[in-house]
């Protein structure tokens, strides 16, 4: 990703949390990716880390129409995917994908069990939340124009506990420097 992408998703970020209500905390730890597949708008996130403990972590994302974070499961996190503003689609997998056959699951959406097929989608509009358990493969991507997702989970670990079902995939992007950071990314 060039630089100047970054900086402009970061600004179309903090854009879409200040015109919704949220507040930042000072010195806030921001990610940007590409997830390593050269193509952010086919393929990308933008995070703000806002807790991250032994025991828990709190994240604030923001994606655009389009944005997929590519299917992955986590062998240790749980977690909560909230829709925190616009429209959410989460596609699930009980196992990595074109593995699972017809296979369904149980899944928590808003505190209530529903039972999903294998490749199935579950869309959240603003306020509604999923629950992932370890091993549940997901992809997520907004059906608005633009999306804040809020994530709540056990601890987090991004190096040793994201398992893409697309082996290319890596974490973080390759950045292109074609201009000075707007903020200091937590992969720099």
């Amino acid at each position: 990703m060039k630089r100047s992408e970054i900086n402009d998703l970061i600004q179309d970020a903090i854009a879409c949390f200040q015109s919704n209500g949220w507040a930042l905390p000072p010195d806030p730890r921001w990610d940007v990716t590409d997830f390593g597949l050269g193509d952010w708008r086919r393929f990308g996130l933008v995070l703000v880390n806002l807790a991250d403990e032994p025991e828990y972590c709190e994240k604030l994302m923001y994606a655009q129409r389009g944005m997929a974070t590519p299917a992955h499961c986590h062998r240790r996190k749980k977690e909560d995917i909230v829709s925190r503003w616009g429209t959410l689609r989460v596609t699930l997998w009980p196992c990595e994908p074109g593995t699972c056959g017809d296979q369904s699951m149980w899944v928590q959406v808003n505190g209530k069990l529903l039972s999903v097929e294998s490749g199935g989608a579950v869309e959240l509009s603003a306020g509604e939340r999923i629950t992932l358990v370890p091993g549940m493969y997901h992809e997520f991507v907004p059906v608005t124009d633009e999306c804040v997702i809020g994530e709540v989970s056990t601890a987090n670990d991004d190096l040793n506990d994201n398992f893409f079902a697309n082996k290319e995939v890596g974490r973080y992007a390759t950045i292109e420097e074609d201009e000075p950071a707007v903020v200091r990314l937590s992969s720099d």
